[in-house]
């Protein structure tokens, strides 16, 4: 299955949902990183929540940014998405190791631990759009369940899921964001979060052969389901020597001498993606003309 969002309504348009596929998504993240287990399935939660949100936006120049800052021994994640739900993102200590939780999932809740959550909408407006919580229990669904709710006063149910092999590269990942628009019936919402209470999870889902439509069908089919976007997403950085060179610029003439003159080339890192850029004295030459 390639990776893919769905976008549509339910209960006449009184429900909206996003639901997802991102197993390469991931695994493309994981192979960058080479993240631990643990840390593939948080990264792995992140992107697809940051690949569905980009999908929300509404101009093709939005930037969708989460980033969560914690106390666990992972350190801390951040996400970018644009609106064609193009997505990246790295964790701050990709080799965290912890053991498995009694229920045999992955501990994400203990890598992060404590923290907070930051959404940032950058729509073009002078400054960007930043909202704030705490991370409620560190397996970042539930966090995002929270976000919505408190920061955006919109009643959500967010589930991410990721598999891994026992090679420990990805076998699935995805997840859905369902919402409820704010003229929505009492009627509707009960229905609702019956059908949320006796959903199991979404890698059980996807482990059955489940597809998005078929998750959404399962969940909302009683209330008529309408899809109206299948979006392909995929991991994709848009980092090049070019760019990476006005970062460089960016640091000023003094440190740029600095780094001439100790006569060696320097290399800069991409977070995102991992790729190393290399530059020689020669080109920081060229780099100190322009900056000056």
């Amino acid at each position: 299955m390639e990776d893919y969002i769905i976008r549509g309504t339910a209960a006449d348009n009184q429900i909206r949902f996003f639901a997802a596929y991102t197993k390469e998504v991931v695994e493309t993240a994981r192979k960058a990183h080479n993240t631990s287990p643990v840390a593939t399935a948080a990264l792995g939660r992140l992107l697809t929540a940051g690949a569905m949100m980009g999908s929300m936006c509404k101009n093709d120049s939005d930037l969708l940014t989460l980033k969560i800052q914690c106390q666990g021994p992972i350190g801390g994640l951040m996400v970018t998405a644009d609106s064609h739900a193009n997505v990246k993102g790295y964790v701050n200590h990709p080799e965290v190791m912890l053991p498995i939780r009694p229920d045999g999932k992955l501990d994400v809740g203990g890598a992060l631990d404590l923290g907070v959550l930051s959404v940032i909408k950058d729509i073009g407006l002078k400054d960007p759009y930043v909202g704030q919580t705490h991370l409620v229990s560190g397996e970042i669904a539930e966090d995002l369940t929270y976000y919505f709710a408190s920061s955006e006063q919109v009643p959500s149910s967010v589930a991410l899921g990721v598999l891994m092999e026992k090679n420990n590269t990805v076998k699935h990942a995805g997840g859905f964001i369902i919402q409820l628009m704010p003229f929505a019936e009492e009627e509707v919402i009960a229905g609702l979060e019956q059908k949320i209470a006796q959903f199991t999870s979404v890698t059980s889902e996807l482990e059955q052969g489940k597809t998005p439509e078929m998750m959404m069908e399962d969940l909302l089919g009683d209330f008529g389901v309408t899809i109206y976007d299948k979006i392909p997403t995929q991991f994709h950085c848009n980092c090049s020597k070019e760019r990476v060179a006005k970062a460089v610029i960016s640091v000023g003439e003094k440190e740029l001498k600095e780094m001439i003159r100790e006569g060696k080339s320097i290399e800069v890192n991409c977070h995102f993606c991992n790729t190393n850029y290399e530059f020689t004295v020669e080109e920081l030459k060229a780099m100190l003309k322009k900056a000056k």
